[in-house]
């Protein structure tokens, strides 16, 4: 095929993909990249940061981002990688555990604690790595039970996974809570705030009350945190966070034929791209630029939310990220989502509870929310 032919026939292809700027992707964590991220992504598109050695440069970049990112999560000295997505940074953070348990406990079997609300990533992990799941049940309110922890604790237990930014509600689990529970048994908790970790730092600068989920919990030893969603980094951009830089070296392997005799990362090759991408977004907009985002998404959230109370056969439930989810008395889940995307609108399903799911990202506005209430209101009626 000659050139003309090759991107004619990409064209074809792009259009039936859906866009962020259409507003009708309600369903999304991700949102449109910020476009001085996209120049810094192409500048460095061909490094590769898991050959250290030829490209130092790139390599200093992604040292510098974790040291942003974790002072940002309330660590003064962080160690990790930037990452492809939060279910390589839980990956990396299971595996960081198991082999720190299975170091200590060589003929137990391990366990993973974690709320029956966690990511469908770690279904993968647990296969993965053949770890027995004890599952939390969530509260009326659907946060974790923590009353429940200390009796599922036992000597096989590997790790305890919180939620900070619940992938279905967007509900923080009580994570200082569950922070004392496990340091004081000596257990290492993760918290998967891949959505939350990019909204709650900031949405504490906008509300009177803080809410505690990172490294200021003394029990957290990891976090898993995604700029590619409200970091509005490109994807792929995620980000894995140790306290410990024995954690991140349980990973080490040795790389002999590189210019780095060692690698602590689950992915061998790794574009610099993404590195380089967050590190702008992080120097152009700051802690009062992400303020001044994640102020405008929780207003647009509360105008959702308020305008879905006001329709009479509407139970919406209430929310504390940029996250909403709904239901219609009158139908069933499934059939409104598909009627709804008649009408043009991608929204997504929760299971627990099962109800229709919107995210309040960036690149909603209050006109696409006024079309799509309209639209709603058509399909009661």
């Amino acid at each position: 095929m000659d050139d003309e032919d090759i991107f004619n026939y990409l064209d074809k292809i792009q259009d039936n993909d859906m866009t962020y700027e259409s507003g009708r992707i309600l369903g999304s964590m991700c949102t449109i990249p910020d476009p001085i991220g996209l120049e810094a992504y192409k500048k460095f598109i061909i490094t590769n940061l898991g050959d250290p050695g030829l490209f130092k440069g790139t390599t200093q970049l992604e040292s510098e981002v974790i040291s942003m990112i974790g002072e940002l999560l309330h660590l003064k000295v962080a160690y990790g990688h930037i990452v492809t997505g939060g279910t390589e940074a839980n990956i990396t953070a299971m595996c960081s555990a198991l082999y720190k348990f299975k170091e200590e406990n060589p003929k137990l079997k391990p366990e993973i604690i974690l709320p029956r609300s966690a990511h469908f990533s770690f279904n993968k992990i647990i296969k993965m790595l053949s770890l027995k799941p004890v599952y939390v049940d969530l509260t009326d309110n659907y946060h974790i039970d923590t009353t429940q922890l200390e009796e599922l604790i036992n000597e096989n237990t590997m790790v305890i996974v919180a939620i900070a930014g619940t992938t279905e509600l967007g509900y923080v689990d009580d994570i200082n809570v569950i922070s004392e529970i496990a340091y004081k048994h000596n257990i290492p908790l993760h918290v998967d705030a891949a959505f939350g970790g990019f909204v709650i730092p900031f949405l504490n600068n906008i509300q009177n009350h803080e809410i505690l989920f990172d490294f200021k919990c003394r029990g957290v030893t990891s976090i898993t945190i995604d700029p590619h969603k409200m970091g509005l980094a490109p994807i792929q951009c995620g980000g894995i966070i140790f306290r410990n830089k024995e954690d991140l070296d349980l990973l080490s392997i040795k790389t002999p034929y590189l210019t780095h005799d060692f690698q602590t990362t689950i992915v061998g090759t790794r574009s610099g791209a993404s590195t380089a991408a967050i590190w702008t977004l992080l120097k152009h907009y700051g802690m009062d630029g992400y303020t001044r985002i994640v102020e405008n998404v929780m207003n647009i959230t509360r105008y959702t939310y308020e305008n879905l109370k006001k329709i009479e056969d509407v139970c919406v439930r209430d929310y504390e990220l940029n996250l909403l989810s709904f239901n219609v008395k009158s139908m069933d889940v499934n059939s409104l989502k598909e009627e709804l995307l008649k009408y043009g609108w991608s929204v997504s399903v929760s299971e627990i509870p099962h109800a229709i799911r919107l995210v309040i990202m960036p690149h909603i506005k209050k006109e696409h929310i006024d079309e799509f209430i309209v639209d709603l209101k058509k399909i009661i009626k």
